[in-house]
């Protein structure tokens, strides 16, 4: 297929598209995320435990989204990205359809690794369109702009999630929010043209390059280890905490379905959207001067969301609660633009989709993978000495853990300014090389 034209011929086409993707993003987590505010009807309904609940919302999601990652972003490096988020985005939407049928936790579980395995297909192909429609200064805005999906997501799932199931509900609320997702997916089939790749950074004659080329660049890279084991700390943070927030406003301040999803979607859902984008914007800004920016963005804040948790879970008032949530949520979502930007500054074009898919495996796999099933485990541990207060002592645990989470970023950091030399050099030098060739 001949690339299309260049994306800088059109600006509004290029925003056009940028938001488009994080629409799309936006359905990857109401569809992912979804359960969490339907988890205590189903809990109720198929007498499910904690640990069943973290492994259903976390674990088996991730284990199939992590592994299924790798050979698609490879896919997207050497192929139409477009048409691999439009098939990606119909597996997922379908399998959170039938996610309504499941009768038995066996088959919510297969359900649910059908979504993880679709949702494999949405980010990495689609951070390497969108580093191909925006230059290295506009990157760290444009990913933050998309990764807002997360919580425009969550903001969406949460109230219509939580609306439906008061009244309808949790299997019609499954149906509501999948079966949208195909409507979406034909749009970007039909309105997204392929970009030719590497054309903001001067570098369109790409040699293809294969997985483990892709992961001796990223190990090479010793601010990369450092930054996205932080990313993963800090997900494990953010999803443990996350994904049992509505079962704790239900249990410790009594709120009901409906509650749960207009609170959650007002303090979650737009907190972590004001959080993510200004992540971006700052790293930008401050980044010009300095490209460290892009790594103490996401450290400074995890100094300070470590004790609002621990306040928000214990505070008596719900109103306060709901507060703290809403600050932690946005102090807690400034790490994930950055993180990605960096990534694809830090690697050539030919690899970006893999490297994000290397960074999302890291990521998921100890947050999302990790988070909810380690807070389900501790909070049915507790049980037994706390009743049903045991949720806000493992919520409150595993808040700490963001610590490490910002020494890592300060170590990544340190090592950042010599790792971008050296990737700008080697990056140069392939073009040198492959204009000579063509010569």
């Amino acid at each position: 297929m001949t690339p299309a034209t260049p994306p800088s011929a059109s600006k509004y086409y290029r925003h056009y598209v940028l938001v488009l993707l994080t629409l799309v993003y936006a359905f990857n987590f109401i569809d992912r995320q979804i359960l969490v505010v339907l988890s205590e009807s189903i809990k109720l309904d198929m007498g499910l435990s904690d640990s069943q609940l973290g492994l259903l919302t976390g674990l088996a999601f991730a284990a199939f989204y992590v592994s299924m990652g790798i050979p698609i972003a490879r896919l997207a490096d050497v192929s139409n990205r477009r048409n691999i988020i439009a098939a990606a985005i119909t597996v997922w939407s379908g399998m959170t359809a039938l996610t309504g049928l499941a009768q038995n936790f066996t088959q919510l579980l297969l359900a649910r690794i059908g979504v993880g395995v679709g949702e494999a297909g949405g980010s990495p192909p689609s951070h390497s369109i969108i580093s191909d429609y925006y230059p290295a200064k506009e990157r760290g805005r444009a990913m933050s702009f998309y990764s807002m999906g997360v919580y425009i997501g969550i903001f969406i799932g949460f109230g219509l999630g939580g609306l439906i199931n008061q009244y309808y509900g949790w299997r019609v609320a499954l149906f509501a929010v999948g079966i949208p997702g195909l409507l979406i997916a034909l749009l970007v089939r039909f309105t997204i043209r392929e970009p030719v790749r590497g054309i903001m950074d001067g570098n369109t004659n790409i040699e293809k390059t294969s997985f483990k080329e892709t992961l001796k660049t990223l190990w090479q890279l010793t601010s990369f280890r450092y930054f996205s084991l932080a990313a993963g700390v800090t997900a494990f943070v953010s999803y443990g905490i996350g994904n049992f927030l509505p079962s704790f406003l239900m249990r410790s301040h009594g709120f009901d379905s409906l509650q749960v999803g207009t609170s959650l979607m007002l303090t979650t859902g737009i907190g972590g959207a004001i959080g993510t984008y200004m992540g971006g914007y700052l790293a930008d800004k401050f980044g010009q001067k300095d490209i460290r920016w892009y790594l103490w963005v996401p450290a400074i804040p995890a100094l300070i969301v470590t004790p609002i948790n621990v306040f928000a879970m214990f505070t008596p008032q719900a109103d306060m609660a709901l507060m703290y949530i809403f600050m932690a949520t946005m102090l807690g979502s400034l790490y994930l633009g950055p993180t990605i930007a960096i990534t694809h500054t830090l690697v050539p074009p030919s690899m970006r989709a893999m490297a994000s898919a290397v960074l999302f495996f890291i990521l998921n796999l100890i947050g999302l993978g990790l988070g909810p099933l380690t807070v389900g485990i501790a909070s049915d541990a507790l049980a037994s000495s706390y009743g049903a207060d045991s949720l806000r002592y493992a919520i409150a645990g595993v808040s700490f853990v963001g610590l490490i989470a910002m020494a890592l970023c300060l170590l990544a950091a340190k090592h950042l300014p010599k790792d971008l030399e050296k990737s700008m050099k080697q990056q140069a030098q392939a073009i040198k090389d492959q204009n000579e060739s063509f010569a």
